[in-house]
């Protein structure tokens, strides 16, 4: 019956009270039995009509008295069969090739129930009664439910007369949608099947596009396949198509990433389906599709990682998060929160954002012993205290000041959190024993023409000097941007498309990295179990991305046009801003590790004699609070080239 499935653990007398607490259920099922007790006395009296040439003048009496009297019998045994084979339990509106299985095998049984009764009761009839009685049961008894199914999709294509009026009133609504699927695979059908089985009373399939060549000319669901990739463009204009959806679950990232380029050079707007998961459990449905977006144009593929080496490292373990609360932050928290950590301490000086993730985490992962602390790094006392409470043995430290502009307007602040922050925390890993520290680090430590890639390259300095002399394993992750984060320039990109425009892009040439938030951080967690100690592990962050480009998609996909519906502004280049970002510094060589995605930078050597001291001097300074901040931190760090066009 349409409304009643069945879960794990349910048995039959389960679902018979979930029909019969429901009314409603209850009298369909009761219509349908009516119905097929109707179907089960014609049929007998049709197989004997048919036997007889349909002259009822011609059907011997002993016949018609036979099947009469066994009629009562054949309508119970028919109503059993049927019930055990679930025919009163199928949803009729989605009625298929299984359910007719049914239908046929339960009139098969009753057929040999019926000539082995009958024969025992001495009920003579002829002998092709048998089967034409229960060949014409089952035709009937599938007319009806298919019927039923016609009746409920008739129903449903019928247009409301609210529905009806308002499209007299708004033509786009009468206008059909065109649509184009990109796949002719399982997902493809199944979008097929519920645009023509449902309310999508203004959409039609057209075209399929399919790579496979043995598919060419080809039809799925009655909708030809009508040729690759390279005619997604000429079918688009040939069939005034609307919308594209991409239906390539299976297929790699990378892949779709260059399927969506030939895409996007229509006017269609563009949809992609659900992963391959949802595939397998038959959840593709057009209220699952969503909007192409700009990871998909990435065209990353899954990070391979040896999740076993990641759950030996953290396993047991007492985890602290700074900057816990943060885009970068709150990822790893939830990653780690997946493995088998013994504790999990948050820490970060912003409140929501802490609190946003401690209520997440408390909800998905009930049993962790979760540690939630509003302190700043910069209080070395207040850290301390943290230390000696929890006593963590591996730290993930995010906490920082990121934002370049905002650093460049003041530098002294991004040394005392940034290098400040890092150096309390490495002198306190130190103390309390921790065995491993990984620093969240940045490309723009790399030659750094800005303060605050200046001063993570501070960081990484003090961390490669300091484990040296510890216990304590002092390592650094490095990579470029992440899509999304606080403070990115697509979240920058989206509010100004949402507002009308313009998009700023400070200059046409620069090209950033770009790495999705949750590939960063399970890299990350890799990076920290490969490590031995001093290491700088570099990200691959794949191609890099022109920053205009990644405008003019964000407009594409937000169904826009460049220069008709929304402008690009170009802005010139921000203090402390480069065209390009690096990796690696010259200096530091390359070295790989079992995933290929991740590259270590050999220590650059210091004279610790002078490091620090100049380091404390440094730090002084910034409390100060006065000029030439960026001039001292150069003394540091001789890679830096200092741009002196903002204030302190």
């Amino acid at each position: 019956m349409e409304g009643v499935r069945w879960s794990l653990g349910e048995t039959d007398m389960d679902v018979i009270k979930k029909i019969y607490e429901n009314p409603v259920k209850q009298s369909r099922m009761v219509l349908l039995m009516l119905l097929d007790v109707i179907c089960v006395a014609f049929s007998g009296y049709a197989a004997l009509a048919l036997r007889f040439d349909m002259i009822s003048q011609k059907i011997e009496p002993e016949f018609l008295t036979s099947y009469l009297r066994y009629m009562p019998f054949h309508i119970v045994v028919v109503l059993l069969l049927y019930y055990v084979f679930r025919i009163y339990h199928s949803l009729w509106e989605y009625a298929g090739y299984r359910e007719c299985m049914n239908i046929a095998v339960s009139c098969c049984c009753a057929m040999v129930i019926q000539f082995v009764g009958m024969h025992l009761l001495k009920m003579p009839v002829p002998r092709s009664y048998y089967l034409l009685n229960n060949v014409i049961l089952a035709g009937l008894t599938t007319a009806s439910r298919l019927g039923y199914r016609m009746l409920r999709l008739y129903a449903k294509k019928r247009i409301p007369e609210e529905m009806e009026e308002e499209m007299k009133n708004d033509p786009a609504l009468m206008k059909k949608k065109n649509i184009m699927i990109v796949g002719g695979g399982q997902a493809c059908i199944m979008l097929i099947k519920e645009i023509r089985n449902s309310n999508y009373l203004n959409r039609q399939v057209c075209c399929v596009i399919d790579d496979d060549p043995g598919k060419l000319g080809r039809y799925v669901q009655d909708v030809r396949i009508v040729g690759n990739r390279t005619r997604i463009c000429e079918m688009a204009k040939k069939y005034k198509i609307d919308q594209i959806i991409v239906a390539m679950p299976s297929t790699k990232r990378s892949e779709i990433s260059r399927v969506l380029e030939i895409c996007k050079q229509t006017d269609c707007e563009l949809l992609t389906v659900p992963g391959l998961y949802q595939i397998i459990k038959g959840e593709v449905s057009m209220s699952q599709l969503r909007r192409v977006e700009i990871e998909d144009l990435l065209g990353r593929d899954p990070i391979e990682l040896d999740i076993e080496s990641i759950i030996d490292y953290v396993n047991d373990k007492t985890v602290m998060v700074t900057g816990g609360g943060g885009s970068i932050g709150s990822e790893l928290c939830r990653q780690l929160a997946s493995h088998p950590i013994r504790r999990l301490v948050i820490v970060d000086i912003y409140e929501n954002n802490a609190y946003d993730i401690q209520q997440e985490l408390k909800k998905k992962y009930p049993e962790l012993d979760l540690q939630v602390r509003i302190a700043s790094v910069r209080d070395y006392h207040r850290m301390n205290e943290l230390f000696e409470q929890y006593r963590p043995d591996i730290i993930y430290h995010a906490a920082a000041h990121k934002h370049v502009p905002l650093m460049e307007d003041s530098p002294n602040e991004a040394i005392k959190n940034n290098v400040g922050g890092t150096y309390n925390m490495v002198r306190l890993a130190d103390k309390w024993k921790v065995k491993r520290f990984v620093l969240i680090s940045t490309d723009k430590a790399v030659n750094p023409t800005n303060i605050m890639g200046a001063t993570k390259r501070l960081c990484e300095m003090i961390i490669q000097t300091y484990n040296r002399h510890s216990e304590t394993e002092y390592v650094a992750v490095r990579f470029g941007n992440v899509l999304g984060s606080n403070g990115s320039v697509i979240p920058l990109f989206k509010k100004q498309i949402q507002e009308g425009g313009p998009v700023t892009v400070t200059h046409p040439d620069i090209i950033r990295y770009f790495m999705l938030i949750p590939e960063a951080v399970s890299l990350v967690l890799q990076a920290g179990a490969y490590a031995k100690g001093g290491e700088i592990f570099v990200l691959d962050m794949g191609d890099p991305v022109k920053i205009y480009d990644l405008a003019k998609n964000l407009i594409r996909l937000a169904g826009l046009k460049l220069g008709e519906d929304i402008d690009i502004k170009i802005t010139g280049l921000r203090p402390g801003e480069k065209l390009y970002e690096e990796l690696l510094m010259k200096e530091e060589g390359m070295q790989d590790t079992p995933n290929q995605m991740i590259h270590i930078g050999h220590p650059i050597e210091l004279d610790e004699e002078t490091f620090f001291p100049s380091l404390e001097k440094l730090l002084a300074a910034a409390y100060e609070d006065g000029d030439g901040i960026k001039e001292k931190v150069k003394e540091l760090v001789d890679t830096y080239v200092v741009d002196n066009g903002s204030g302190n």
